[in-house]
């Protein structure tokens, strides 16, 4: 499978069903690597910061939360109440659609940009979590890890009052707009007493070189890139849309507006993610070479 020309856009918006047949067209000759952004989980409910018409919003970051009790105190009073909101999400048929393809043998890797587990219980098995895990916790000092749900309940005993602030809108992270937090109690690690984070990449932070190692492994040994609901603003998720294009890998971007890697797309569709995904799974499980590479 080699790219065609860079930088093919079809004329949005795309109707989904024009979407998958041309996707299906560029991935069908191999298997190909997937890189996820958080306009894939939207239509679980949970949303982005960059689609067209979404709210500037301003995410904590990394210097930001080791600066000290009173950062972490309004981190995670605002986490504690969007958290259970982001857990009651559901996968969409976005994220179906990619474990049907990698249970179908079409797929290598879902690489993904979101920290909402969504692909893990969709039924995907070889996913990275670029950005980490929101459903877990580390502590900075002595580097337990634990489960969120165990640390919610103890803010929740913690902060009974904090139950009547629930009906708020949840942020692409797991957070909410809320900015009542003074007197919000944090708990600390159960082990060594330190500070809690969870175990996510903030901005600022730098992704566990391991990781991207594994990713890059993953782009490079596959015959195509697909990138679904990413604007790659990003370099964390960019880096792999470069390596695919210098090794003269066809790269597939499916996403509602522009995005930083367009210029190296081979084809660039504006269109919605789970529409797509969903008739590019179709097109794929009925194609005579399904199952072309087995390895």
């Amino acid at each position: 499978m080699t790219a065609q020309h860079p930088g093919a856009v079809l004329a949005p918006p795309v109707p989904p069903e024009v979407a998958a047949a041309t996707l299906a067209d560029l991935l069908r000759g191999g298997r190909f690597a997937v890189l996820t952004g958080a306009g894939l989980s939207t239509d679980s409910g949970i949303p982005d910061y960059r689609s067209p018409g979404a709210p500037v919003r301003s995410p904590m970051t990394a210097t930001e939360f080791r600066s000290g009790p009173v950062a972490r105190q309004r981190y995670w009073a605002r986490s504690y109440l969007g958290f259970g909101r982001m857990a009651r999400a559901l996968p969409n048929a976005g994220h179906r659609a990619l474990a049907a393809l990698e249970h179908a043998g079409r797929t290598t890797t879902t690489i993904t940009q979101n920290v909402d587990g969504l692909h893990g219980e969709a039924g995907s098995r070889r996913v990275v979590d670029l950005h980490g895990r929101i459903d877990e916790v580390r502590c900075l000092d002595c580097g337990q890890v634990t489960a969120r749900d165990e640390l919610q309940q103890r803010m929740a005993a913690l902060n009974p009052d904090f139950a009547a602030h629930q009906d708020l809108s949840v942020n692409p992270d797991g957070d909410v707009d809320f900015e009542d937090t003074d007197g919000f109690r944090v708990p600390v690690c159960r082990r060594c007493t330190g500070v809690l984070k969870p175990r996510v990449v903030f901005f600022g932070d730098s992704v566990p070189k391991d990781t991207v190692e594994q990713c890059f492994s993953a782009v490079e040994t596959s015959d195509a890139l697909l990138v679904a609901g990413s604007s790659l603003t990003v370099m964390s998720g960019l880096r792999f849309v470069r390596r695919a294009a210098a090794l003269g890998r066809p790269v597939a971007i499916l996403n509602r507006g522009t995005t930083r890697g367009d210029e190296l797309a081979t084809v660039r569709l504006d269109a919605g993610c789970s529409e797509t995904l969903a008739g590019l799974a179709r097109s794929l499980d009925h194609r005579p070479d399904r199952a072309a590479d087995s390895r």
